[in-house]
């Protein structure tokens, strides 16, 4: 038999619980048990005023923000939509049916106020890393850097090139933020200060973002994430915001690796990366200065296409200080004899020049295959040599096959970052916007862990 008509009728009291209809297994409640703002409020106390009407609670919008990461949700007035009409986003941020949610400029009134003056968003995720460390996930031996390229908010259209950009002729008063905090940051290791080498777009609306090419495709303004992070489960230990270029994402692993030593004392055993991060410089500083062993590709360019004799086909003798041609003869830095031993200097890129004798080479049988275009041989050496060969002398271990199969999970979680959390273009703009949105990023991606590797215990009936 057919039932009747179901018609809603308005009831006069309501007996509903929220808590009821999240079911167990929703992801945010597996995260909510690892969401700790007991301190948020004693953080944020000195940027409150002790007068006045009483603001939005700052755990709401963090809560809020967290459900808006944690689930890909980017748009912020979108994020408020779905507070109001998804009961599990209303439980995980503590709001009862009747309680309105915040407008969505609310967000961006703390967020380039008090937010970012007390660093907030820094400590929230500090809180989340020493969760996952206390949880067990973390033990700092063995970790991992990369960095990924994530588009800012600039378009090609609204941008000059360099030399048309005059920093000094913008008056900072009534500059926008984002141009303010360019200027702030031309002095910065991360951004302005990263390179000599200008770039060939500059972007008005976003001017410390970097034009780069780096995908092989059409060029664009973006921003670099970078991740240090602990190989055992993945867990993220720190991340750092930097222009798109070699030499500031190098510069921030060196960052990264003294602030986690100083924030949670981790010293760690091995460092694993690509190639772009196997400098001389960088591995005389894991190796000689950290006392951290460089899983690390050679960048190595020594290499000869022309089939003449590379620098690997000469012996390099330590204690004579001569490298030894496949012929058999003697490439030294100096051929004089001087009555005061004269200190042997590296040119401007740290490199020491080692030449053969030119009656040696013009009587070697192998010159044809040694120098056919230069009357006498000559080989480059860095003065970071001891590192680099430490570094290819692990690459021949078996714990370095071991760290190739390990680089790969921060290269997963930046694919997580964009295909799940759908961060493939920055909303907001400037260092900060960029440095916000990378670390509440990193902070859901370290919660979301938190969730799978610890599940909620059943509940015992």
């Amino acid at each position: 038999m057919m039932g009747s008509r179901q018609e809603a009728q308005g009831a006069l009291f309501y007996e509903f619980s929220i808590e009821a209809h999240v079911p167990p297994d929703h992801l945010l409640r597996s995260v909510d048990r690892f969401v700790d703002l007991t301190g948020i409020r004693q953080h944020l106390a000195p940027f409150y005023s002790s007068t006045g009407r009483p603001s939005v609670d700052p755990e709401l919008m963090i809560r809020m923000l967290l459900v808006g990461y944690i689930m890909g949700i980017r748009s912020e007035r979108r994020l408020c939509e779905e507070v109001h009409l998804n009961l599990a986003y209303r439980w995980f941020c503590r709001l009862d049916l009747t309680v309105p949610v915040p407008d969505h400029s609310t967000f961006s009134k703390n967020r380039h106020g008090r937010f970012r003056d007390s660093d907030l968003l820094r400590h929230l995720f500090e809180t989340v890393v020493a969760r996952c460390i206390a949880e067990g996930l973390a033990s700092g031996q063995r970790l991992a850097a990369d960095a990924s390229i994530i588009q800012a908010d600039a378009n090609r259209q609204n941008s000059t090139p360099k030399s048309d950009w005059q920093s000094g002729s913008i008056d900072p008063e009534e500059a926008p933020r984002a141009v303010r905090e360019y200027l702030e940051t031309l002095d910065d290791a991360a951004f302005g200060a990263a390179s000599p080498v200008e770039p060939k777009f500059t972007s008005h609306s976003d001017p410390a973002s970097q034009w780069t090419g780096a995908r092989g495709g059409p060029a664009y303004f973006a921003y670099s994430t970078n991740y240090l992070i602990d190989t055992d489960n993945g867990v993220i230990l720190d991340v750092e915001a930097t222009r798109s270029i070699r030499q500031a994402e190098v510069g921030s692993v060196r960052t990264m690796i003294d602030r986690v030593n100083d924030t949670f004392g981790i010293a760690p055993e091995r460092l694993i990366a690509d190639t772009a991060y196997g400098t001389g410089v960088m591995l005389d500083w894991l190796d000689q200065q950290r006392g951290i062993a460089p899983h690390i590709p050679v960048f190595d360019k020594s290499a000869r296409r022309d089939g003449t004799f590379e620098r690997a086909d000469f012996n390099y003798d330590v204690e004579s200080d001569v490298y030894t041609c496949p012929g058999g003869k003697e490439l030294k830095q100096s051929r004089r004899t001087f009555a005061k031993p004269r200190e042997k200097t590296p040119d401007e890129h740290g490199m020491l020049r080692y030449r053969a004798s030119k009656a040696d080479c013009d009587a070697c049988g192998l010159k044809a295959r040694c120098c056919p275009k230069t009357p006498s041989r000559k080989i480059l050496r860095s003065i970071f040599e001891p590192s680099r060969d430490r570094a290819r002398a692990i690459a021949q271990t078996p714990d370095y096959a071991i760290s190739c199969k390990l680089r790969k999970k921060v290269e997963m979680l930046f694919a997580h970052l964009k295909r799940i959390l759908g961060l493939n273009r920055l909303r907001l703009r400037g260092p900060s916007g960029a440095r916000d949105e990378f670390h509440l990023a990193a902070t859901a991606q370290n919660l979301r862990k938190l969730a799978k590797l610890l599940p909620t215990p059943p509940v015992s009936c």
